[in-house]
């Protein structure tokens, strides 16, 4: 996520490095070169020159952290000016109401029916509450299609209606639905075009009216910068909606949106979205956002992320095996697909402190647990919960049930042996400490 604009960011406080202090000299070449980062970027050329303009401002007239070096005052002013771009705190989202409204806008391919998919997951998953998705894209039969299977995957209800051709229609009738059938959220996912035009417009206008929706969400592809910025204007000129998803983003995303939108609509961008799993959906938080662009990570997020997945009494029984030394294959498994759920395996590991530049050039694969859950497969359940059972024969099958060398289950089977001798270690430690969450009473 934003890995050039990182690169180029931290090139630009290289010109500190060494320095004993802040001047007019040093600080006027690592502004100049901030700014041609943001505009690389595809930030609009006046916003990031009143950002630079502003931490110049900053760095020059802050005569109080004398003891911090200069490159790290920079990188504590810059961090400070791109969280109060991007909105200072995380913005509320509002899903009261009888039902509440969710009206999903934007232009086509943005990944809107994705989008809405994604946020009935989370909202009856995070907020315990009882989504009813409506399908008022009359133009595009694939768009029902797809929201009908999504709601199938997150087991939520979808209102189709594939004869009616009047989507205000369809959103009132979804309306009346949702209260008949105690739906406490009605989330519309309306049609779009590829480019803004006068029908989408009017369309999603008197939608708007009929429903009056505590919330209108622009759904934006990140991946289109500038062009992202200038359509969400032209859709809040006629929507004054109430704040912004950007998606896609973990694709070769510059920034400009992400660091363009609020300062262009002043609207909240209140959710992020990367790739095609339900489950990789966030609350937008600017400072934790400002720090992932300056490569510290962001552990808060991957903490949630862990604990969003984390099963409590599925816990308790795991410690119980570990205590006795029965962590299995088929608990090993368990565990991969937990950490499946949180999202993108590249993107976590980029929220660890320090790591997201070591692995920025290397490819990692969300298919990277594939080649192990193709052995562990290949077991016989009884091999699974008993892994002394497999011997060498055993192995030799499992490796062509696997379609993987023998070499490679047996470099499998002596981990397994060794995290499991770790485990062994890790009994003598309060099992609150090996694990987030596990231990408590």
């Amino acid at each position: 996520m934003f890995e050039s604009l990182q690169d180029r960011l931290e090139g630009a406080f290289k010109n500190l490095k060494g320095e004993g202090r802040i001047t007019e000299l040093n600080v006027a070449a690592t502004v100049k070169e901030i700014r041609r980062a943001l505009v690389d970027a595809d930030v609009n050329y006046k916003i990031a020159k009143e950002f630079t303009d502003t931490v110049r401002e900053t760095a020059l007239g802050d005569k109080v952290l004398t003891a911090i070096s200069p490159s790290q005052l920079m990188v504590k002013i810059v961090k400070d000016e791109l969280v109060r771009l991007m909105g200072n705190e995380a913005a509320e989202f509002n899903s009261k109401g009888a039902p509440a409204v969710i009206l999903i806008a934007g232009l086509q391919g943005s990944g809107k029916t994705t989008f809405s998919g994604k946020l009935a997951y989370y909202l009856k998953k995070q907020k315990k509450l009882a989504p009813l998705l409506v399908a008022a894209d009359v133009y595009r039969p694939a768009a029902m299609e797809q929201l009908r299977v999504l709601g199938e995957q997150i087991g939520v209800e979808v209102h189709l209606e594939p004869e009616n051709k009047n989507p205000v229609d369809i959103a009132l009738n979804a309306i009346k639905e949702a209260k008949a059938r105690n739906k406490n959220v009605v989330i519309i996912d309306t049609a779009g075009r590829l480019a803004i035009d006068e029908a989408m417009m009017t369309e999603v206008s008197n939608i708007k009216s009929a429903v009056q929706p505590q919330e209108i969400l622009f759904v934006v592809d990140s991946m289109t910068g500038q062009d992202a910025v200038n359509t969400a204007k032209a859709f809040n000129d006629r929507l004054d909606f109430s704040g912004v998803v950007l998606t896609k983003l973990d694709g070769d995303t510059r920034g400009g949106a992400a660091l363009s939108i609020k300062y262009t609509v002043n609207k909240p961008i209140k959710f992020i979205s990367s790739g095609e799993k339900l489950e990789t959906l966030d609350v937008f938080y600017p400072d934790r956002m400002a720090q992932r662009i300056l490569g510290m990570g962001d552990i808060t997020s991957l903490v949630e992320k862990a604990q969003a997945e984390f099963d409590e009494e599925q816990a308790k029984q795991l410690e119980k095996k570990i205590r006795k030394n029965q962590f299995d294959f088929a608990d090993f498994k368990q565990q991969l697909e937990q950490i499946k759920r949180m999202g993108n395996i590249k993107d976590l590991l980029g929220m660890i402190p320090g790591v997201g530049k070591s692995i920025k050039d290397i490819d990692i694969s969300d298919d990277a647990f594939k080649g192990i859950e193709a052995i562990i497969n290949s077991m016989t359940p009884q091999e699974r919960s008993n892994p002394d059972l497999i011997d060498g024969s055993r192995r030799k099958r499992i490796s062509k049930g696997s379609g993987k060398e023998i070499s490679e289950v047996n470099a499998f089977m002596k981990q397994f042996e060794q995290m499991r001798e770790m485990m062994k270690t890790m009994n003598k430690m309060p099992m609150g400490r090996m694990m987030p969450g596990m231990g408590r009473k």
